[in-house]
């Protein structure tokens, strides 16, 4: 599982930030690069000068005013001479980049026989070592004087300025996000068959382009689904004219019984298959949601089909009112309920519940079934198979219909094994906010 955030804008936010953050971190250590050499020149000059300066004040001193020159030092500069001793427990000098700089121009300077250390027993300080004929002492000086405080102030300065830019980052990152968040949405209308509102075409020269192309293409498909269905609709017209005089004069013949209604049910079939491609073709988000009993139109189709004769059951619990696409849903159920009765032939039932914030509504039957690999298949448009549920008339848009209907309203067609053989055809719905319990 990755760490980082889904979103291209967090994902560019935490990009830009880390840029300046490593920015900012790379200026303060090339900064401190370029300031740590002559910084130790410096000090190492005032350190030489303080060595030659209290040898020369020593040796040239008279030996009765030396103690007092030795107190006048410590007092007044904060600077101790004690003399070197054999045996003597020395605090090792500190091992860092700029104090081997410091170190090494010191040397350089007072030659290599100098010493350093940073305490002498319980003596604490920067010690430099020096002599005066054959006898060795210790200046020690204040640490004060060699390291500079931490530069907080700047440190401040330093993240008032980074929260700043990263501010401005922010702006500029959610600007550039808006409409790819816009362009988004549309995208998604389009997926649930509606045609978005166009989107503005504004901003830097790829988002307006970008948004140009969009729009364009949004109007081609609106324009491809208009094209589309008035063509269906014409030769829908144009087929049904000559099938209704064809029924009519198949069954004002007298002729054979049993040829005139093998006529009749063919003419029938094809009408239902003329009213197949009408709904698949029917664009979904030209009805109005309004507050639908899911459980009623189901209750309504299995009366409907008991009506005609068919053996069904039917486990409906009540269901809370949706915003639905009342025709829509009522085409979804007829569907799965004509599927059944055609291929399941017995044990067709019809059942509604709610389950995990769904409305879920199952179609059972006891038909020979559908291979697990062959589900998804199923609901494209004209697809049959061809083995387990074969013999039966009709074009392949019933399941296509079904899933498309679901689609639009935000939920799934799934083709299920049932226990003990055959089919569920489950369609899931998500239960919207704020619903009843229980259905009327």
């Amino acid at each position: 599982m990755t760490l980082l955030p889904r979103t291209l804008l967090w994902r560019s936010f935490l990009l830009i930030s880390l840029l300046m953050i490593i920015s900012v971190a790379a200026w303060f250590q090339i900064l401190r690069s370029y300031e740590r050499e002559p910084r130790a020149k410096q000090l190492a000059q005032m350190v030489v000068s303080v060595v030659n300066l209290t040898r020369a004040a020593l040796v040239t001193a008279h030996a009765d005013k030396r103690r007092t020159l030795l107190a006048e030092l410590s007092d007044r500069e904060g600077i101790r001479i004690y003399p070197a001793e054999a045996g003597e427990k020395l605090l090792p000098a500190r091992d860092t980049a700029f104090a081997h700089m410091l170190h090494s121009e010191v040397r350089r300077q007072l030659g290599d026989a100098t010493r350093f250390a940073s305490g002498i027993g319980d003596q604490h300080g920067f010690f430099i070592s020096f002599h005066i004929d054959d006898d060795e002492y210790w200046v020690v000086l204040p640490r004060e004087r060699l390291e500079r405080p931490f530069p907080w102030q700047w440190l401040g300065w330093t993240a008032l300025a980074l929260l700043l830019s990263l501010i401005g980052a922010w702006l500029i990152v959610s600007r550039v996000n808006r409409p790819l968040k816009a362009l988004a949405a549309a995208a998604a209308d389009i997926g649930k068959g509606k045609t978005p509102a166009p989107l503005p075409e504004s901003g830097p020269a790829e988002i307006e382009t970008l948004a140009r192309s969009f729009n364009q293409m949004s109007q081609d498909l609106a324009r491809l689904d208009a094209d589309r269905a008035l063509i269906l609709a014409g030769v829908s017209h144009d087929l049904r004219t000559p099938l209704t005089r064809l029924r009519l004069s198949s069954e004002m013949s007298a002729s054979d019984e049993t040829l005139k209604q093998g006529m009749i049910a063919d003419i029938g079939e094809m009408d239902a298959i003329i009213g197949q491609f009408l709904d698949f073709a029917r664009t979904q988000s030209e009805e109005a949601l309004e507050p639908t009993d899911l459980a009623a139109l189901a209750r309504e189709a299995v009366e409907h089909q008991l009506r005609l004769g068919h053996a069904l059951q039917a486990n409906i619990e009540p269901v809370p009112e949706q915003a639905l696409r009342r025709m829509g849903i009522k085409r979804l159920i007829s569907n799965l309920v004509d599927n059944a009765l055609a291929y399941g032939e017995k044990g067709v039932c019809v059942a509604t519940r709610c389950e995990g914030g769904k409305l879920i509504l199952d179609v059972l039957d006891r038909g020979p079934g559908i291979p697990r690999e062959e589900a998804e298949r199923l609901k494209q448009p004209f697809t049959r198979l061809e083995q387990a549920r074969s013999g039966k008339g009709g074009s392949g848009l019933g399941l296509a219909i079904v899933d498309r209907i679901a689609h639009h309203h935000g939920g799934s067609l799934e083709l299920l094994a049932r226990e003990g053989g055959g089919l569920i055809a489950r369609v899931s719905l998500p239960l919207q906010e704020g619903a009843a319990s229980s259905g009327s």
